[in-house]
C-alpha cells in the first residue's frame, strides 16, 4: 500500500489506471477532469503536447480520494477537497516551486485554493469564471409546440459555419483563448476540435442552432457550447437543439449527460430545467497574478 499523501506523475496511463476507478465514480461532478484529462491522452498519443501534463492523486487508506491536473499552459484541475487538504495541497505544490496560471474546481474548492495559494506564495488571484452545472434527469421534449423543423448530425462541409458559430459564441461568452486559438488556425486545439455538433434546421435546410457534445468518457457526456445566432433567438431553436443532442448521447449509452449553464442568464437556466436537467454543484475559476518574489 503506498502512503498517505499526493502521488505526482507524468504517466498519464499509469495515473488512470490507479485513478480512473475514482474519476468514474461520480462521473457528472468529475465531468471536465474527465474529458480534460482525455484529451490529454489522446493528443500524447498522437505525439503532441511535448511539455508534459503533471497530474497527481491524493491517497488515505489505499483508496483515491481525489486528484489534479496541471496542463502545460498553466491550468490546475482539482476535484472537491475538504478546506485542510486544500490549504495542504497549496504548500505542497509552492514547495515544488510550480506556478498554475489559474484553477478551475468546484466553487468552495477554488476559492479555498486561491486563498491558501496566497497564503503561501503571495500570488494574488481573481475569479473569472463561475458556472452551474446542471445532469439530465429524465429529458422532456420542450414544452408547446416544438419550432419546425428537425436535427441533424453536422459533417464535414459544416465545418466552416460550426467553426464561425463557435468564434461568435467565444466573442458572446468573452472567451479569448478559444478565440486566439481559432484566429491562428489551430482548431483542433481549441477546446471544440473534438466536439460532436448537431445543427437544429428550419424546413427548408437552414441551420438556425447548434449544439456540441463531448465524446463519451465514464459514461458521461457533456452538451457544450450550445449557440444560436442572436437575431435566431426567441424561437425555441436552443432548447430543441439541445433536446437533440442529449437525445443522442443518450443513445450512444451515456449515464450522465451534464451541461454548463452561465449563472447570470435566467432564460437559459429555466430552458434548461424545462428539458429535464437538474442543477448538481457550482464550479468557479481564480487567475493568479505573480509579482515579485517576496521578501523577509
Amino acid at each position: 500500500m503506498l502512503p498517505d499523501g499526493w502521488h505526482l506523475t507524468q504517466d498519464v496511463d499509469d495515473f488512470l489506471a490507479r485513478a480512473g476507478d475514482f474519476l468514474r465514480s461520480h462521473p457528472a461532478l468529475h465531468n471536465t477532469p474527465l474529458t480534460d484529462i482525455e484529451k490529454l491522452r489522446t493528443r500524447r498519443a498522437a505525439g503532441h503536447d511535448a511539455a508534459a501534463t503533471v497530474f497527481g492523486r491524493l491517497e488515505s487508506s489505499g483508496s483515491v480520494v481525489a486528484i489534479l491536473y496541471l496542463t502545460p499552459r498553466g491550468r490546475l484541475g482539482l476535484t472537491p477537497l475538504s478546506p485542510e487538504r486544500t490549504d495542504a495541497l497549496a504548500a505542497h505544490l509552492a514547495g515544488l516551486g510550480v506556478s498554475p496560471a489559474h484553477v478551475i474546481a468546484d466553487h468552495d474548492t477554488a476559492g479555498a485554493f486561491a486563498v491558501s495559494w496566497q497564503r503561501h506564495t503571495g500570488a494574488a488571484s481573481r475569479p473569472f469564471w463561475r458556472t452551474h452545472l446542471y445532469r439530465l434527469g429524465t429529458l422532456t421534449p420542450p414544452p408547446l409546440p416544438p419550432p419546425e423543423g428537425r436535427g441533424r448530425v453536422v459533417g464535414a462541409g459544416d465545418r466552416e459555419q460550426v467553426v464561425r458559430w463557435c468564434r461568435e459564441f467565444c466573442v458572446d461568452v468573452g472567451e479569448q483563448p478559444s478565440i486566439d486559438l481559432i484566429d491562428a488556425g489551430a482548431w483542433d486545439d481549441s477546446r471544440f476540435g473534438d466536439r460532436h455538433f448537431t445543427f437544429w434546421e428550419t424546413p427548408d435546410g437552414t441551420p438556425v442552432s447548434m449544439a456540441a457534445a463531448t465524446s463519451l468518457v465514464g459514461g458521461m457526456v457533456r452538451v457544450d457550447p450550445v449557440y444560436t445566432p442572436a437575431r435566431l433567438r426567441g424561437h425555441g431553436y436552443a432548447g430543441a437543439v439541445t433536446a437533440e443532442a442529449s437525445r443522442a448521447a443518450l443513445a450512444a449509452g451515456a449515464t450522465d449527460v451534464v451541461l454548463f449553464t452561465d449563472p447570470d442568464n435566467p432564460t437559459s437556466n429555466a430552458l434548461y430545467r424545462r428539458i429535464g436537467y437538474v442543477h448538481v454543484a457550482d464550479f468557479a475559476g481564480h487567475r493568479f497574478s505573480y509579482g515579485a518574489p517576496r521578501t523577509g
